[in-house]
This record gives structure tokens, sequence and C-alpha cells, in this order.
């Protein structure tokens, strides 16, 4: 990427949400004169954003769903440039979970909020050496995202994941896990057992409802832990409706700032960050508070109150 005299660069991926916006980003990025870089390849997002900084932009947009944020966020990490540059996004993908939660909800509230909006620092999660944004999760939610084709979610949408994760509980072996986040006494953990999933949240909301979600501004992590549900039970409509609400008795709950997550079987445990899915057998996660500048809508609060 050659060095360039604009301060703000779309990292763009053509292929989110089915690559619709492609004329109405360029008409904008145009209006405002930002330079526009297509991700064409899984991965070259990250590449991307590191040359970015390199470049000299001082503002970096990612174009895309929640994975294109999450590649974004790697190369500035790589770059060794949170100090250095802004975050942006443009909600382009099936879902955009963190884009909405920063109350950027649309092309045009995200481009008002890059030219005038108010900027914030918050924190991010660490994977050992892999950063995320919203959330780590292992199990169950992880296989559904893994497993969920993009041709089914351009044709369906966010329904996908609904489906895949109907398809995949009836099949999904639970987790046998300790999860510890080293403020227990003596050598026991902080949890453990045997889960559907565990949801390490920064800015994910929780709740049914949308009304639970972690304060990324706190220097600490929303942890859910599902316990192993009968299949039955997690499909009956009851169940879906309270599963993540406050009293459920499957639910586990804690804020921690770091986390030992470990396997105690002899396949690893499949993670995802922000949907990009890895494979560990054990997992360090720690938070690295006020580290990320970014761009945030009006809507955009800091520290909800849980309801």
């Amino acid at each position: 990427m050659e060095p360039s005299m604009a301060e703000t660069v779309i990292i763009y991926n053509p292929q989110s949400g089915g690559g619709s916006h492609a004329d109405e980003v360029g008409a904008r990025a145009d209006l405002y004169e930002y330079t526009v870089e297509r991700s064409e390849r899984a991965g070259e997002a990250v590449t991307l954003a590191r040359e970015a900084v390199e470049a000299g932009y001082s503002t970096i947009v990612a174009g895309g769903g929640d994975g294109t944020v999450n590649e974004v966020v790697q190369g500035i990490d790589r770059a060794d440039a949170f100090d250095d540059v802004t975050l942006g996004i443009l909600p382009l993908g099936t879902g955009n979970n963190f884009a909405k939660q920063i109350g950027i909800t649309d092309l045009e509230t995200a481009f008002a909020a890059l030219d005038d909006g108010v900027r914030r620092t918050i924190d991010i999660g660490m994977a050992t050496d892999r950063p995320f944004v919203n959330s780590c999760v292992a199990g169950l939610t992880a296989t559904s995202v893994s497993e969920t084709s993009g041709g089914l979610k351009s044709r369906i949408g966010g329904l996908a994941y609904v489906l895949t994760t109907l398809r995949t509980v009836t099949e999904f072996e639970p987790l046998r896990l300790t999860v510890d986040d080293g403020t227990s006494d003596g050598d026991a953990p902080t949890w453990s057992g045997e889960a559907l999933c565990v949801v390490v949240g920064n800015g994910r909301q929780f709740a049914a409802d949308g009304t639970t979600q972690a304060d990324m501004e706190d220097g600490l992590f929303e942890v859910v832990i599902v316990k192993d549900v009968p299949a039955i039970d997690l499909m009956s409509e009851r169940v879906l409706e309270r599963l993540f609400g406050q009293d459920s008795a499957h639910i586990d709950r804690f804020r921690a700032s770091s986390l030992d997550v470990r396997s105690h079987s002899s396949d690893p445990v499949r993670f995802s960050l922000d949907g990009e899915t890895i494979q560990r057998h054990d997992l360090v996660v720690d938070v690295r508070p006020n580290t990320l500048r970014l761009v945030v809508g009006e809507g955009y609060d800091p520290a909800p109150t849980d309801t």
C-alpha cells in the first residue's frame, strides 16, 4: 500500500452481506475523499490493516461483518499501532453484532460518525496472541458459527445461525472443562464441569432481549457458562427464551479480567473469536484495558444497565 496524504482508509470486504453495498460504499467514500482497499480473501484484511498503518493512515475502517472487524484489529495489533490509529466500522455483514452495540446501525450512521462522531477508547480481549473486540466463545455456539455456510447466510441472513445451532445441538458432545480466573482459594478452579458453551464477552449482548451487555470500558469480561442441558429441553421454546436470563438454573455468570480455559478431553475445543474460529486444548484469555480507539454512534452506551 502506497503512502497517502489521506487520513482514512476503508478496508472493504466485497463478500460481506452478499456484496450488495459496493456502489454505495464507493460513492460515499469518494464524497469524503476516503481511500478504499478491497479485501478479496480470508485473512487479507489483516495484511491490509498492517500496511495501512505503515502508509500513515490515522483512521482504519473495517467495511464488512464481525469477521472483517476482527481481521482489521488483528492487523492493527500486529503493527503495534493501537496508540496511533482509530478504528471505524461500516456494518456490511450478516449480523453486524459489534457494530450495533456501538451505535453504528447502517451506512449513513457509519459515515456520519466517521466525519464528526464521538471517539471512545475501549478494552479488547487477547486469546493468547489473538485479539478480539466482542467475544470469545467455546463450544456449541462456536461450532454453529463454524458450520454455517456463506451461501445460507446470504439467503436467509441471521436465521442461518439459528438453524445451524438447532441442527448441531442434537449431535453436540458437551465440553469437559475447567475455567479459572485465578481468584479461587487453594487448587480448586473457579468452575469445573460439563458445558454446552462458554462465552467470554467484552461487548457481547447476552440476554435474549439484548439487555445484558459487558461494559467495554471497565477492564473486565462478562463470563457466561451454559451448563449441559438435554437437547430436547434446550430446543424447547420456553428454555430458549429464558436460557440467557438472569435467573436461569442452566447459567453460571461472573466477571473476570483473566481466564484460563482448559479442556479435559482428547479433542481440542473450538473457540470463536468474533466469529473467527481457532482450536485449542487450553486457552488463556486476558483483558487489555483502554486499548482500542473507536468511532462510535449516538446509541453507544459504555456501561449499559443489566435488567
